[in-house]
């Protein structure tokens, strides 16, 4: 089973997401990837984070794990500690063809949290979920675990 990590990072009322236009199709997903052989899913998620959007981050704590039918994401929340929004250099934003439609394009951005609500296109949609929540009633004390279907 393939294991991805992913981070929530919250800076002044806005949620970095990964704007996806993919296949024909037009989403968002939270900053993250595949954890490497050898690597811990904290570890791939701060990796994945400095290449998805420029930033190094501090992971603060484990969120939730989602479980869809044939892998498993685990979600941190993190605050920044350098980098530059938007200088992601993973290879797909380095070395993938906008106009390729398998391929697609990825842009890291800044959502604020008051749109997010507005969005059926975010996912996980229970990390999202969870986001909303939080800002309303803080963060669970355990992390959640959460089931969802594939896109």
């Amino acid at each position: 089973m393939r294991v991805r990590a992913g981070v929530v990072l919250i800076e002044n009322g806005k949620v970095a997401l990964i704007e996806r236009h993919r296949a024909g199709k037009h989403y968002f997903v939270f900053p993250g990837g595949g954890v490497d052989e050898g690597e811990t899913a904290e570890q791939a998620a701060i990796r994945e984070m400095e290449e998805e959007t420029g930033l190094r981050v501090t992971v603060l704590r484990r969120l939730t794990e989602v479980h869809f039918e044939m892998s498993e994401q685990v979600y941190y929340l993190a605050e920044r500690l350098d980098g530059q929004f938007g200088t992601g250099t993973g290879v797909e934003f380095t070395n993938s063809d906008p106009d390729d439609p398998t391929e697609g394009r990825y842009v890291a951005i800044w959502m604020p949290l008051e749109e997010l609500a507005q969005h059926t296109n975010v996912y996980p949609a229970g990390v999202a979920a969870l986001v909303m929540d939080a800002m309303k009633s803080g963060w669970p004390e355990e992390p959640l675990v959460l089931v969802e279907h594939s896109l």
